[in-house]
């Protein structure tokens, strides 16, 4: 774990996270997008694949499932506050590259959102187990390169454009951490937006009483005081990230 560097970015004029799958935004840094949604930062949300495979029920219409997922991102961004763009690549669930046309994609949305931070995957965690999530950080970190010269994907015909920093999470070094204090009630609304995953992710059942609910509020709330005590000083509740301002 490396030691802190910074606390609490200035609030963004925008903000984009690029994310693999719905979902994977709020779990990782919902409570931040809350904050500077409230602060007047324009929050957009980037999803990558189609969370086809976000299931266990074998007998599941995919296809609804996919429609399901979109409607259910787009509640989440509304509960967190976000008034930006929900864009969405639609790139199969569990088929996702960090090739030259994906890069190309994400490229063209940072140069059209113009976001002031990017948030993503990061790419270098050790030992990550679900490809979208590796692919998904390279194309976060790789797209930001490409958006920033202008002579990178020049059939865009949009203006390059360069963020001003890019916070990735799931780090195994975070050196940065977003005092979310008052804001874990709206990551938790955003991640209940998000229906189909009850059972698969949040090990919620449809029969439960109230108890796996509450269990999995409880677990919300310690991750995010495990990622503030990583402040100095600490603070109640936080989000980590790793920085990168040399953009």
């Amino acid at each position: 774990m490396s030691s802190l560097r910074s606390k609490d970015l200035p609030v963004p004029d925008s903000a984009l996270v690029i994310a693999a799958h719905p979902d994977d935004a709020e779990f990782q840094c919902g409570a931040t997008l809350a904050k500077w949604s409230a602060q007047g930062c324009v929050v957009h949300h980037l999803i990558l694949t189609d969370g086809s495979k976000g299931t266990w029920d074998p007998e599941a219409d995919v296809t609804q499932l996919v429609a399901e997922r979109q409607e259910e991102q787009r509640a989440a961004a509304k509960a967190l506050g976000a008034t930006g763009q929900v864009v969405f690549l639609g790139i199969t669930d569990g088929e996702l590259q960090s090739g030259l046309w994906e890069r190309s994609q994400v490229a063209y949305w940072i140069r059209h959102l113009r976001p002031s931070v990017v948030l993503g995957h990061d790419p270098w965690r050790r030992y990550r187990l679900h490809p979208d999530h590796r692919h998904a950080g390279w194309l976060a970190v790789d797209g930001v390169v490409a958006a920033r010269d202008p002579h990178f994907h020049p059939e865009h015909g949009v203006p390059h454009h360069r963020p001003q920093a890019l916070l990735l999470f799931e780090a195994d070094e975070p050196d940065h951490v977003e005092d979310v204090c008052g804001f874990a009630e709206a990551k938790i609304a955003a991640l209940l937006a998000h229906k189909s995953q009850y059972r698969s992710t949040m090990f919620i059942e449809p029969t439960d009483d109230g108890a796996q609910l509450e269990a999995f509020r409880q677990r919300i709330f310690a991750r995010l005081r495990e990622h503030a005590a990583l402040a100095n000083p600490p603070v109640e509740q936080g989000e980590a990230f790793k920085i990168l301002t040399d953009l």
